[in-house]
């Protein structure tokens, strides 16, 4: 933690620096992993280094099956989560980007296992285990040494909240690279698994670079500094590692596609489960329809390995531009 707050402070250097005219582009797709054990830890999404004034509403449905056991801990997950996120930004006197998000949660046993189901039996793809149990039904304990950690809740629930800072350093054409700054705040319940009661924080380069008139690609890499889990025992999180590439390609009459791949190392302690230990990488596949100051942006998130990550992720998201 104290690494971040000397990054902090040095980034706060560079806030008399005035922002540049914002790229037409509209950025990358802004998609949380929400993997229940990892979603609390400060996730971060996909961001473009352009500065903006606006607000979004976001939907994104997530479906999850991880039932595993070592010696040491037990991670029974199999849940569907909706995120309903509302986030603002807002240039502040021409020089830094404020940012804010607040997430309501909705966990529960879903209704999508008999449909995932006949999808891998068609096509032949291993369920996990996901048919050795009842369809849509609700499941979230993490324990360790026996001791319970999370016994997770059905329901619906605020979730951490967070404030950032964006700050633009070098401007061109074609060319933003910023530095961002972000903490968490431990407004989720952690026994239930809507937080993790702790303050999270998080400091991350971006960049944005044209490469055709048509072509833009975003560049995020950063750190995060997680609280700990305050469960109904404490579990002391590893800062980790995390960043993304994304490329938005304009198709003409206010359509663009959108390709991404984000990644983050593991947060956890050493817990000996495949679907912990391992670097968790998300790839994301969307489009966009702007229309005026409106931006509407269909996506669908794969786990690509399998670990620290929801099986997939359905995002929704309506954008205005103010």
């Amino acid at each position: 933690m104290k690494t971040f707050y000397r990054s902090l402070a040095c980034m706060i250097l560079f806030l008399v620096i005035p922002l540049s005219t914002a790229s037409s582009f509209e950025g990358p797709l802004q998609v949380n992993n929400l993997y229940p054990i990892f979603l609390h830890a400060d996730q971060q999404y996909l961001d473009k280094a352009a500065a903006e004034n606006s607000m979004s509403y976001s939907l994104s449905h997530s479906s999850t099956y991880t039932v595993q056991s070592s010696g040491e801990w037990d991670l029974d997950l199999d849940m569907e989560i909706t995120e309903l996120n509302f986030r603002y930004k807002s240039i502040i006197k021409d020089t830094i980007e404020f940012d804010l998000d607040l997430p309501v949660l909705i966990i529960g046993g879903g209704f999508m296992d008999g449909f995932l189901e006949s999808y891998h039996n068609t096509f032949g793809l291993p369920d996990y285990g996901r048919s050795r149990r009842p369809n849509n039904k609700f499941l979230y304990v993490v324990r360790r040494d026996g001791a319970l950690i999370i016994d997770g809740k059905s329901g619906i629930s605020l979730g951490d909240i967070r404030l950032a800072l964006k700050k633009p350093l070098i401007t061109s054409d074609g060319f933003v690279l910023s530095i961002k700054g972000d903490i968490e705040l431990p407004v989720g319940n952690a026994k239930k698994g809507y937080g993790n009661g702790s303050l999270d924080a998080g400091l991350s380069l971006l960049l944005d670079k044209k490469i055709t008139d048509s072509i833009i690609t975003y560049v995020n890499f950063g750190a995060v500094f997680p609280g700990d889990v305050r469960g109904h025992e404490k579990i002391d999180l590893k800062n980790f590692y995390c960043g993304g590439l994304g490329i938005e390609a304009d198709a003409g009459d206010g359509l663009s596609f959108l390709v991404q791949l984000q990644g983050q190392s593991s947060i956890y302690p050493q817990t000996d489960l495949l679907a912990v230990d391992r670097d968790s990488y998300l790839l994301i596949l969307g489009g966009r329809y702007k229309t005026g100051k409106n931006n509407y942006d269909l996506s669908l998130t794969e786990d690509i390995n399998t670990s620290g990550a929801p099986d997939f992720i359905l995002n929704l998201t309506y954008k205005v531009n103010l």
